[in-house]
């Protein structure tokens, strides 16, 4: 097991080199400029600036000092178009918000998805399996666009305490929570029925059925270790979605969150909170990873080797 986790770990930091070399080179080829707003400046201007930021150097040797300044720092530099910002500043306000709304939205999921699915494989081929996808599969195709709007007039604008704007009090993030959570508690849902509905009909469920076991001990213990691993492959990476979170949930409901910088970022040519962003968007997909591969190693012996 040790080993295994050892294996993952390096995996993991390979995909995080590669990721982050490859933003590097791609946000560099991005057409435009982070000097280049409204008003053109002058050339010798420009030169200052690129000079004060490091990028009069060729681009190999800014790949160089990058990669120097994060390992030996961890400082993944200043923010181009906010002056005197440091790009972990950026992301030390903003984290702690995301994080706080992704846990909330995955709790909620997996507290409404997993009973749902198990429900639904329970009484698979009945009508209320029936009604129970066709839910799910609604809360899989109606976008968070639409289910924004949705919530904030018909919950926050009647139900005391809940704010559609803002990040005040706790009960500011239960909307937005709900938003983020409703689809991925309706790929939950779809992915534990068909877990459990094959665990269900495996030989060592029918022994237990044979040898007396209750509804409830066959599918909470016999039954749910197997059915769950479709839905914890799923939790890994969007755990760590949730956790960036989404621009058009943190617009609707103005989420101070690093959805909101990265598109930002994307449209100043911000090259450094770009890169910082993907660093820890990298990070949180490894992690979640990480912790996925060792939950299914714990449920299923067989995928150690």
């Amino acid at each position: 097991m040790i080993r295994y986790i050892f294996r993952r770990v390096g995996q993991g930091l390979l995909v995080l080199f590669v990721l982050e070399s490859l933003t590097f080179f791609l946000v560099r080829a991005l057409p435009g400029n982070p000097f280049l707003g409204e008003r053109k400046l002058p050339e010798h201007v420009l030169a200052q600036l690129n000079s004060l930021y490091g990028l009069d150097a060729g681009i190999w040797e800014q790949y160089l000092r990058y990669w120097k300044a994060i390992l030996l720092h961890g400082d993944f530099g200043p923010s181009l178009v906010r002056e005197g910002t440091q790009v972990s500043e950026i992301i030390g306000q903003a984290f702690p918000v995301s994080l706080a709304l992704g846990c909330l939205a995955m709790l909620l999921a997996i507290v409404v998805g997993i009973p749902v699915g198990m429900a639904a494989a329970y009484c698979r081929n009945s009508r209320a399996d029936a009604w129970l996808m066709f839910a799910a599969v609604v809360g899989i195709c109606i976008p968070p666009f639409v289910l924004a709007p949705v919530f904030g007039i018909s919950l926050g604008a009647h139900v005391p305490g809940l704010s559609v704007a803002g990040w005040d009090n706790p009960l500011c993030m239960l909307l937005p929570a709900m938003v983020l959570g409703a689809v991925n508690a309706a790929y939950l849902a779809r992915l534990t029925r068909a877990g459990m509905v094959e665990a269900l009909a495996s030989d060592f469920v029918r022994t237990a059925r044979a040898k007396g076991a209750g509804t409830g001990r066959i599918l909470w213990v016999h039954a749910l270790r197997s059915g769950l691993l479709p839905a914890v492959s799923y939790l890994g990476p969007a755990f760590a979605a949730l956790i960036t979170g989404s621009f058009v949930v943190e617009s609707c409901f103005q989420v101070p969150g690093l959805g909101l910088h990265f598109v930002n970022a994307t449209t100043d040519r911000d090259y450094f909170l770009i890169q910082g962003l993907v660093f820890c968007y990298g990070v949180l997909i490894v992690a979640a990873n990480l912790a996925v591969d060792s939950c299914q190693a714990w449920l299923n012996p067989r995928l150690r080797s």
